[in-house]
């Protein structure tokens, strides 16, 4: 008895004992008794299950889930001695498995004694949970299980290194993929993968940028010996791991020998060190995204179309941003449109060196919806362009309705124009057109909103950033603006500042400024509420949240909410 409670203390040391064991102990105990640590394990489980991945729609309860993620539990901790923790951990992870287990109960009255019936008679693929508890969906599992193993401890050199890789760092939810992309990992015999992992700490990487590397490229552990090369080249450059690290991302893979052959192409066309690293530092996206793959297409077509390879660098060190998606499409659209509109390759150079920027920020209509609207033809219009090469935009950009109140009226054109400018817009961009969707009203109107603002006693440069944030503040009247100015200061005593991190205050109904801060006001007179309540948790709950929080903290606040909605005619 004495040799046997000793056995359970040492095997129980997860669960809060003196002596805790490692994670990944290799110590394999199979144990028949529902100690304490069982217990805990089914309350952790039975709270695990609150937080745990939802599952897809099916007739099982709730309740019948939770059982069967208890019994799967405590199949595999006690019959067949997993480590507490990859018990857990299992059984919380395998919602999919654990369904399929409730469609061996022919009932769920008593769903634990029925699978504990069934694991006695029935014993599992192990590695079905397991791998499902990685990360991988069950459509997944079919060609990674294996075909001659049924029981997960009868693969040693698996489970030593998932061990290693968890005792790294790695989320378990993140293997999966490792064991995808990369089943090698999982053969490596002992120490090996603890050892690849370490030489790459040693060639000055941290901790958690090789994580993030491995989980992103699993082929690093099995010999991808192209990133070493990257990696000493962009030290060169002046980049540390923390960059790296930051312009990784889990959903993405990357190719380093891409990579290595973009970052050659560079230096090969010209590029010196300086150069390239300022390239780099302003667009990662040149290396990280599709691993340079962009960047030999946008380098390729703008050589077809005749630039010098010292004009390519002043494009794309001028305008970074046109390795993003969307400006490489839209300059792709844009080049494509003159082409079929019949311009010669030298034209076509030379709107793209003139706009760039316009044509990577625009995307443009068809040339034949543009050709019928203007009712030329293509000749003509590729004379117009050729004349001034902004007028692409201006004649073939999908921003239509300004260029329509341009032609109606002129003058209102120019007033809204230049308020929109003094507000930071730029002319001629996306960004223009859908300011004059957001701010209704003429010029004049507008400055006149914007004027009484300042005059309220805010500083112009904010007025301009909370407008920017929120445009319809200035859809309504001068009067408007006013009185829910006013009633910050007659209400609570507070300043227009309050606001500025909340310019939406303005945009709210003033019957329900009115009523929130009468009653607001009055529990502070009562000392029933904290003083200095930011104005955004006034307005911003429903008014079910209100009440709670606000009116019934105090006897008379019901009988005051109902009096004050009477008073200000709030329905």
């Amino acid at each position: 008895m004495i040799s046997q409670f000793k056995i359970c203390k040492v095997f129980n040391a997860g669960c809060g004992y003196e002596k805790p064991l490692s994670r990944y102990s290799s110590v394999r105990i199979v144990c028949f008794q529902h100690s304490e640590s069982v217990e805990r394990g089914k309350q952790c489980v039975r709270k695990s299950v609150e937080t745990s991945s939802s599952v897809a729609a099916s007739r099982f309860s709730r309740g019948a889930k939770m059982e069967a993620q208890v019994a799967l539990f405590d199949y595999l901790y006690c019959t067949r001695g997993f480590h507490y923790l990859d018990a857990e951990q299992i059984s919380k992870n395998s919602p999919h498995f654990v369904q399929n287990l409730l469609c061996k109960v022919d009932s769920e009255e008593d769903v634990s004694r029925a699978l504990a019936k069934f694991f006695r008679y029935n014993p599992i693929n192990e590695f079905e949970p397991f791998l499902e508890s990685l990360g991988l969906s069950p459509s997944e599992l079919e060609h990674l299980l294996p075909r001659d193993l049924f029981f997960l401890g009868d693969d040693h050199i698996l489970l030593e290194n998932f061990h290693v890789l968890c005792e790294y760092g790695i989320p378990q939810s993140k293997i999966g993929k490792m064991f995808k992309e990369a089943n090698e990992i999982f053969r490596y015999e002992y120490r090996i993968l603890a050892m690849k992992l370490g030489t790459y700490e040693e060639l000055g990487l941290s901790r958690p940028t090789v994580i993030k590397l491995v989980t992103c490229c699993p082929s690093l552990l099995v010999g991808d010996v192209q990133f070493v090369q990257v990696f000493q080249k962009l030290k060169q450059l002046g980049f540390g791991t923390d960059w790296i690290r930051d312009n990784l991302s889990d959903s993405k893979t990357y190719d380093w020998n891409r990579m290595l052959d973009t970052i050659n192409f560079l230096a090969d066309v010209g590029y010196n060190d300086i150069q390239m690293g300022l390239l780099f530092q302003t667009s990662p996206l040149l290396l990280f995204e599709g691993s340079g793959k962009r960047l030999y297409i946008m380098v390729c077509g703008l050589i077809k179309l005749g630039l010098e390879m010292s004009e390519v660098y002043s494009l794309f060190s001028e305008n970074p941003q046109l390795l993003s998606a969307k400006y490489a499409l839209n300059l792709a659209k844009a080049v494509s449109f003159m082409s079929e509109i019949g311009m010669e390759t030298e034209a076509i150079a030379k709107v793209v060196t003139d706009q760039v920027h316009l044509l990577g920020s625009h995307p443009l209509k068809g040339p034949r919806t543009v050709l019928k609207s203007l009712e030329v033809d293509k000749a003509t219009l590729c004379h117009i362009i050729k004349e001034d090469t902004s007028k692409l935009i201006s004649l073939a950009s999908k921003v239509a309705s300004v260029k329509q109140t341009k032609l109606q009226n002129p003058s209102n054109f120019l007033e809204k124009t230049n308020f929109l400018l003094s507000l930071g817009y730029l002319e001629n961009t996306e960004e223009m057109a859908k300011a004059w969707k957001e701010f209704r009203g003429r010029g004049d109107q507008l400055q006149e909103r914007f004027d009484c603002l300042v005059q309220a006693g805010l500083d112009c440069s904010v007025v301009s950033s909370m407008i920017r944030h929120a445009p319809s503040v200035l859809n309504q009247s001068k009067e408007v603006l006013i009185e829910k100015i006013d009633c910050l200061r007659s209400y609570l005593g507070y300043t227009p500042e309050s606001i500025v991190t909340f310019p939406s205050y303005l945009c709210y109904d003033i019957g329900r400024i009115k009523l929130r801060l009468s009653m607001y006001a009055w529990l502070r007179k009562q000392g029933a509420s904290k003083p200095n309540i930011t104005v955004s948790t006034l307005l911003v709950s429903s008014d079910a949240r209100f009440v709670k929080y606000f009116v019934n903290i105090h006897p008379e606040g019901p009988v005051m909410w109902e009096f004050f909605r009477k008073l200000l005619h709030v329905g």
